[in-house]
C-alpha cells in the first residue's frame, strides 16, 4: 500500500498527513510511514481522529491543524458501512485539502454510506453478522481474527 500511496503522489511535494482512527487505525499509520519514506521525501505528519463508532456526533483530531493544500489519508483498520470513514472527514471540510484519500487493511464490503476506500489490503465477503478484528500489539499489526461461531485465524 505504501508503494501505491507514493505512486499516486508521484512528485507531489505538499505534506501528507495520515490520520488514523483511534487506537488500531493510528498504529497503522505509524507503520505505514515508515514504509511511504523509503519511497517519498515528503514531509508525513500522523494525526488521531477520535469518534465515537456507533454514534459519530463529536468528532476531534488529536491536534488543531491547517489543512489546505495537503494530502490526507484517513486509515481504519476494517471498513464495512463506510459511516467511520465518513464521519472522520468532518473535521476536514471546512479546509481545502489537496486530496482526501482513504486507506483500510479489511474491507468488508457492506457499504451504506458514500464512501469507498482508496487502498484496501484486503476485501472479504462477509456477513452482516461476522466480526473482523485486527490485532496490533506494540504498535505492530500481528493478525487478523475472523469471528463467527467459533473464532479463526486470517
Amino acid at each position: 500500500m505504501a508503494l501505491e500511496i507514493a505512486e499516486n503522489l508521484g512528485d507531489d511535494t505538499a505534506e501528507l498527513v495520515l490520520i488514523g482512527v483511534e487506537q488500531n487505525g493510528t498504529a497503522m499509520a505509524r507503520q505505514l510511514e515508515g514504509f511511504i519514506r523509503q519511497y517519498i521525501s515528503t514531509t508525513i505528519k500522523i494525526l488521531t481522529v477520535s469518534l465515537d463508532k456507533i454514534h459519530p456526533g463529536t468528532v476531534t483530531l488529536s491536534e488543531p491543524m491547517d489543512f489546505n493544500q495537503k494530502n490526507i489519508i484517513i486509515i481504519d483498520d476494517v471498513s464495512n458501512s463506510g459511516k467511520t470513514l465518513l464521519y472522520a472527514t468532518k473535521p476536514l471540510l471546512e479546509y481545502h485539502p489537496r486530496r482526501i484519500q482513504t486507506l483500510v487493511m479489511i474491507e468488508r464490503m457492506h457499504r451504506l454510506f458514500p464512501i469507498k476506500p482508496d487502498y484496501i489490503g484486503l476485501s472479504l465477503a462477509t456477513t452482516g453478522q461476522d466480526h473482523i478484528r485486527v490485532e496490533i500489539e506494540n504498535a505492530e499489526i500481528t493478525g487478523v481474527i475472523f469471528d463467527t461461531e467459533k473464532p479463526n485465524k486470517i
